[in-house]
């Protein structure tokens, strides 16, 4: 398969706090971003009380969390963060499924930070009325621009499929509403989710994608690749003003190529 240099993606981040680059193994990817989070956070604290971060499930986050806390736990300023996520299976915070209780689990819980600085999306309540109730906590503590939020950071992940957040392919009216957040529902499994929607995430300041496999690794040149025609949820990810960042370990950038 042709290689699609990602050159531009590294010009583009050169004197930014995120660059986009290649990791050998998944490990190392997810260490290398906690190190540029750090290093963000104390940068961006010289000039905002708060900053307010949107986080996704799956298991690089998971392993990037487990690192935090046990190699930067203390390096952290917690109270001046506050977690958000971006999407949440409707099930209970006890549920090895929730992306919440997940997190909980093997980060938040062993950290010093607030309980009013941890916003989870309710999964197990109805999901129409946790949409708004969700919209109107984000709403009401991210700061906003004509009434939409900015997020600081919006961290996310990409499934075999290519969705992001819980956008799947054919689900691109997500992209399209002016809805802050809104239902979704997992192809296969018809489970249903809550998600933060296009506009929102491609509203963010910084947007990093933390990715590991082989096999994300066709979807990621595809996603990459300006020209490729298949147009897959993560493809739409596109800031309005901010940047984009790829951490990728050596497996999913097997065909992209970094110089």
């Amino acid at each position: 398969m042709k290689t699609f240099l990602i050159c531009n993606l590294l010009t583009m981040n050169s004197k930014r706090l995120f660059k986009t680059q290649v990791l050998p193994d998944a490990y190392e990817t997810a260490n290398r971003l906690v190190m540029d989070l750090i290093r963000y956070i104390g940068h961006m604290l010289q000039y905002r009380e708060n900053i307010y971060i949107a986080l996704s499930g799956g298991n690089t986050p998971m392993l990037m969390f487990e690192i935090m806390e046990k190699e930067y736990g203390k390096a952290i300023k917690w109270e001046k963060l506050h977690f958000f996520w971006v999407d949440e299976r409707c099930v209970a915070s006890n549920s090895e499924e929730s992306n919440f209780g997940n997190a909980y689990r093997i980060l938040f819980s062993k950290v010093p930070i607030p309980k009013e600085n941890l916003h989870p999306i309710h999964g197990d309540e109805d999901p129409i009325m946790e949409v708004v109730r969700y919209t109107g906590e984000i709403l009401s503590n991210v700061p906003c621009i004509n009434g939409f939020p900015v997020f600081d950071l919006i961290l996310l992940g990409m499934g075999n499929d290519g969705h992001t957040a819980s956008i799947f392919p054919g689900q691109v009216d997500l992209f399209e509403t002016t809805a802050v957040c809104s239902i979704s529902q997992h192809p296969q499994t018809l489970q249903k989710r809550i998600t933060l929607t296009g506009k929102v995430i491609n509203n963010a300041s910084e947007i990093v994608f933390l990715v590991t496999g082989a096999n994300k690794a066709d979807k990621i040149k595809s996603v990459i690749d300006e020209n490729d025609s298949f147009i897959f949820p993560a493809k739409k990810i596109r800031p309005n003003q901010g940047t984009l960042t790829w951490y990728l370990d050596k497996e999913a950038a097997a065909y992209v190529e970094v110089p």
